[in-house]
């Protein structure tokens, strides 16, 4: 009896440490799982929500109201793989229009092209552009109208057209007492601020507004600019709501999921665009009628000796005729080249001075880009980037303490 019992406490005590060996296990094992699950977790806190994505804030300010929407392509909900005029309808908001910018409502059109009135094929929506002739809506297209929803994709630079349709449809909707809500987006080039500031003379629809040619700031800050600058016309004031993002810093990188228009196909062409869409103010290519569009630029004319890389523009999509097409270009792929926190002015300058026709390198449409004539001089006498960046630090440190007052994030 002894012996049986000496084996059964030895038995008991082996199976009590497998035991507790075994819970102990499944506790760390519980424990590195909940650790996992909330490292996810943290990680999907972490992600940019757009201000489309959040329907919870905005829903009260659109139910009952015949509503206006101002969109493109980039309007899309990642979250819900839709768009943001089929998300809102399928949630029984009354869509009456769309009003579509440069590019049109799908973001097909060249730059600069016409683009027509029409009905959206998917929804039956009433589709009007916001380019050409009618780049502010007229009171007539706003009739019936109780609330616009304004939801597209900026890149940041002050040439992109779409800051100022956003301009002419918040003016058009203060003056018919109609509430603006901004979906707010990234700024993909929200890292810095660069640039010279536009001066009055020279406002056009490539630049309306006295900022730099990157200011840094989201489509919502914009607008909040534009509103407390008194920037619409008579100082008008819209009434405007912000739907601001979650987990956005001027900082924070951001590869945008759809093309903002044809002819910015990647991060790397955003990033470049500042810098290489004044060649449009040339006679230079800067990758038109390519795949490689803002991330290339040559000329025939340009020496092979030093501009070695090599293309021939084809018309494609976004660019019908393209300079130079069919024609062999010597220039430069810029491609691979680091992400850029200024404005790069030497490619500008050394396509200048190697170019044999410097009395035809500039055309009109430069210093619209620039929005002064100074930079266009300061190149020709021969100035550096260095001496031409000097030239710009008051306007931007000026711009900065405007600029301030309006950011909504980090």
């Amino acid at each position: 009896m002894g012996l049986t019992f000496f084996k059964n406490t030895v038995l008991l005590v082996v199976l009590t440490i497998i035991s507790c060996g075994s819970s102990v296990e499944k506790k760390e094992q519980r424990e590195e799982k909940k650790d996992s699950q909330e490292t996810k977790i943290k990680i999907e806190d972490e992600q940019i929500i757009v201000g489309a994505e959040q329907f919870q804030l905005y829903s009260e300010l659109l139910k009952g109201k015949n509503v206006g929407v101002v969109a493109n392509q980039t309007s899309f909900l990642e979250i819900e793989k839709e768009h943001l005029v089929d998300f809102l309808i399928s949630k029984k908001v009354s869509i009456k229009k769309v009003f579509a910018p440069e590019h049109g409502f799908r973001g097909t059109a060249d730059a600069g092209e016409h683009v027509k009135d029409g009905v959206d094929s998917k929804t039956g929506v009433p589709l009007i552009s916001l380019y050409g002739n009618n780049k502010k809506p007229s009171q007539e297209q706003l009739k019936g109208i109780d609330v616009v929803v304004f939801d597209i994709q900026d890149v940041g630079a002050r040439f992109y057209t779409y800051i100022s349709t956003l301009h002419y449809v918040m003016e058009a909707c203060a003056e018919a007492g109609i509430p603006v809500i901004v979906l707010d987006r990234p700024n993909p080039n929200g890292h810095y601020i660069d640039g010279p500031i536009l001066e009055p003379e020279y406002q056009s629809f490539v630049g309306m507004h006295p900022i730099p040619v990157v200011h840094g700031m989201t489509i919502g800050e914009y607008a909040q600019m534009l509103n407390g600058e008194g920037w619409l016309i008579d100082k008008i004031k819209c009434k405007l709501t912000v739907v601001e993002m979650q987990n956005y810093t001027h900082q924070t990188p951001y590869a945008l999921p759809i093309k903002p228009s044809p002819n910015l196909p990647n991060a790397q062409s955003i990033n470049l665009y500042p810098s290489l869409c004044f060649f449009e103010g040339t006679f230079i290519n800067a990758g038109r009628g390519t795949d490689m569009q803002f991330q290339i630029f040559g000329a025939p004319s340009l020496p092979v000796s030093k501009y070695t890389f090599e293309y021939t523009p084809q018309a494609n999509e976004g660019a019908k005729n393209p300079k130079f097409k069919g024609q062999l270009c010597h220039g430069k792929d810029l491609r691979k080249e680091p992400r850029l926190s200024k404005i790069n002015l030497e490619w500008l300058i050394d396509a200048y001075n190697a170019n044999g026709k410097k009395k035809d390198f500039f055309n009109s449409f430069f210093v619209k880009l620039a929005g002064t004539e100074k930079l266009q001089k300061q190149i020709e006498q021969g100035l550096s980037a260095e001496e031409i960046r000097d030239s710009w630090k008051e306007g931007l440190s000026g711009f900065q303490k405007i600029r301030e007052k309006y950011l909504l994030y980090p």
